[in-house]
C-alpha cells in the first residue's frame, strides 16, 4: 500500500503495466491519448497501453475506472463529455468530485463550424442574419442529443440568439452527411471529423471554436474574432485517477504529461492532428473541470435539455 504523503520523487512508480481506460478508438481523445502514452511509455520504463470501453457519453469506463484500486495503475481518460454528462444524465455511475483526481488537461481540438459549400454562409454574420430571417425553416445536426456537438450548437445558437430546429443524429459521420446534402445548416464537427470533408471542399468552414487560429488552418478565423468575442468551447481530453490515489503519483503522472508536451515528437503529432496541447497545474485542472461542468449545466439548461 501506497503512503500519500511522500516525495513525488522518491515515489517507486510505475513498476508494471500503467492501463489508461478510454472512450471509442478512433476518437480525438484516444488520438491524443495515445501520442502522449508512446512518451510515457519511453520515460517510465514499463507500457502504457490504451484500453477502449466506450457507451453513454464515457460513462461506462468512467465508472470502471472509478471503481478501480487507487495504486495509479488504472487512469482514466475522457472528453469533455465529463464536464457535460452530469448535465445530460439523471443519475450517473460516479461523481466526478468525489471518485475522481483531475491530474491533466491533455490537449484541446476546436470545434469546426461548417457548412454545405453550395451554401451563401461564409461567416457567422451570415448564418446568424440568415437564421434570424427563417430561423423557423433552418435546422442545425448534432452527433446525438446531449452529445458535446449538441451542446456547442446550443451554445452558438445562445450566443447568436437564434432558435433552429435541432437533428440529432448518431455519430459524426451522418451529422456530416446530412449538412452535405442540404437537410442541415450547419454542424458544429471535431476537427478530425471533418478535416477530409474540408480539404476536399465539400465543406466550408465558417468558424473554429478556439480562442486563437490554428497552425494548420491560419486562414480561418475563430468565432470570437468575428464579434462574439467571448465565444470559446472546444472538445478536450483529460487525464484522471480514482480518488484515494497517493498524492505522489499524481504528482508525477502531471509533471511527466508536461515534459511530454516539450517533446518535438508530441509537438509534431499534436499540430499534424490539430491538437493544442493545455498543460495545467493540478489546481489549475481541478478548477477548469468545475468550470466547464458549471458551463455545460447553463447551456444545458437555457436550451431546455431534459436529463436522460
Amino acid at each position: 500500500m501506497f503512503v500519500s504523503n511522500i516525495l513525488a520523487e522518491e515515489v517507486q512508480w510505475p513498476t508494471r503495466t500503467v492501463k489508461i481506460i478510454g472512450p471509442a478508438a478512433g476518437s480525438g481523445t484516444d488520438l491524443t491519448v495515445r501520442i502522449l502514452a508512446k512518451y510515457l511509455t519511453k520515460i517510465w520504463q514499463q507500457p502504457v497501453i490504451i484500453e477502449n470501453k466506450p457507451g453513454a457519453g464515457g460513462s461506462i469506463g468512467t465508472a470502471f475506472v472509478a471503481k478501480s484500486e487507487p495504486d495509479g495503475y488504472t487512469l482514466l481518460t475522457q472528453s469533455a463529455s465529463y464536464a457535460a454528462n452530469p448535465s445530460i444524465y439523471k443519475k450517473l455511475p460516479y461523481e466526478p468530485s468525489k471518485n475522481f483526481i483531475d491530474i491533466d488537461i491533455l490537449g484541446m481540438t476546436p470545434y469546426a463550424l461548417v457548412v454545405n459549400a453550395e451554401q451563401p454562409i461564409k461567416s457567422v454574420k451570415d448564418l446568424e442574419t440568415m437564421a434570424k430571417i427563417k430561423q423557423s425553416s433552418m435546422a442545425f445536426a448534432s452527433a446525438g442529443i446531449g452529445s458535446s456537438t449538441h451542446l456547442a450548437a446550443e451554445y452558438l445558437n445562445q450566443t447568436l440568439g437564434i432558435k433552429l430546429l435541432h437533428i440529432p443524429y448518431k455519430g459524426s459521420p451522418d451529422a456530416i452527411a446530412d449538412v452535405m446534402a442540404g437537410r442541415s445548416t450547419f454542424y458544429m464537427a471535431p476537427l478530425d471529423a471533418a478535416m477530409g470533408m474540408i480539404k476536399s471542399g465539400r465543406l466550408r468552414v465558417i468558424g473554429l471554436t478556439s480562442k486563437n487560429r490554428l497552425e494548420i488552418m491560419p486562414d480561418i478565423p475563430t468565432i470570437a474574432e468575428q464579434g462574439y468575442s467571448q465565444f470559446e468551447i472546444s472538445l478536450w481530453a483529460g487525464l484522471w485517477a480514482p480518488t484515494g490515489t497517493p498524492s505522489a503519483i499524481i504528482e508525477k503522472i502531471n509533471r511527466d504529461i508536461g515534459a511530454a508536451m516539450l517533446d518535438p515528437e508530441v509537438k509534431d503529432a499534436f499540430q499534424k492532428a490539430g491538437i493544442q496541447s493545455r498543460h495545467m497545474s493540478l489546481e489549475q485542472v481541478k478548477q477548469f473541470v468545475k468550470a466547464d461542468i458549471v458551463k455545460y449545466q447553463k447551456i444545458a439548461t437555457a436550451a431546455g435539455i431534459e436529463p436522460q
